[in-house]
């Protein structure tokens, strides 16, 4: 039995040019409505669900790198029980500009497609998740969602969890990538050089760490030919110097209804 209470948090972030006074009753009371899909037993053991996110018309939400002014979703999976592990799959994000801000995430509906891995694989996963996320249009709510679902049996295919997953940034489409990095007075640039068929107009590169706690600039893109070259400024959250794990970071190319991604990054 599926179960999602939607506590909404009524309360302005400071992000600029964004901000609007607005006062609760302002507000759409349908502004989140979410769900899980409860999915399928893949052949690893492993159990495919999803996360859905209709939205108000008008309101969006943001992906994991949410851009210039949007807020990252955070998960909290300690109320479920049989879950030794989570992979998030990510469909392909659209870029948003607002005020001279980018940002980065979805509008109208997200299915995000979520792998569990249960502790132990013949017994039922008890899933329960609990999410915060911010939704904005020309003011940003941060919003706290539960959602919880028992999962038994070896479930169904669904086709929206299915075209989400096909609809992930492809890998596998750069031939050579290559990251040169130098310090900077508070972290580290980097310079990353793919060598990639054009993704589309204004192509969007999001340089990842693969560590939460750092977070990346907007790069600066540019191209020689089917050369792309991305430079992004690389800090940590409290200001420390740090050690970058070339094979955790994650490079993602967005353009107009397309994406690649790259994961890892040697030296140049």
């Amino acid at each position: 039995m599926f179960t999602c209470m939607l506590k909404m948090m009524i309360a302005l972030l400071a992000l600029p040019a964004m901000m609007q006074p607005a006062a609760a009753q302002d507000l759409p009371s349908d502004l989140v409505a979410a769900r899980i899909l409860p999915g399928w037993q893949t052949p690893d053991g492993t159990r495919m669900v999803a996360l859905r996110l209709r939205l108000h018309e008008g309101w969006k939400t943001y992906w994991r790198s949410p851009g210039d002014a949007g807020i990252p979703p955070e998960f909290n999976w300690s109320g479920s029980s049989n879950l030794a592990g989570v992979r998030l799959h990510w469909p392909r994000p659209e870029v948003f500009h607002t005020n001279g801000l980018e940002s980065i995430g979805y509008h109208r509906e997200l299915v995000l497609p979520i792998e569990l891995v249960p502790a132990d694989p013949s017994r039922p996963v008890s899933l329960h998740a609990e999410v915060d996320l911010g939704v904005c249009r020309d003011v940003c709510v941060p919003a706290t969602i539960e959602v919880a679902a028992d999962l038994t049996g070896r479930g169904a295919h669904d086709a929206m969890i299915e075209a989400a997953l096909a609809d992930q940034p492809r890998r596998g489409t750069a031939h050579s990538v290559s990251c040169s990095i130098a310090p900077i007075k508070d972290g580290l640039r980097v310079t990353a050089r793919m060598i990639l068929p054009p993704q589309g107009k204004d192509e969007v590169v999001v340089i990842e760490a693969g560590d939460d706690d750092i977070w990346s600039s907007p790069a600066e893109v540019s191209r020689q030919g089917d050369t792309l070259i991305a430079t992004s400024e690389l800090v940590a959250s409290d200001g420390r110097p740090f050690a970058l794990d070339r094979s955790a970071m994650r490079l993602t190319v967005l353009g107009a209804g397309r994406a690649a991604e790259v994961l890892g990054c040697p030296a140049a």
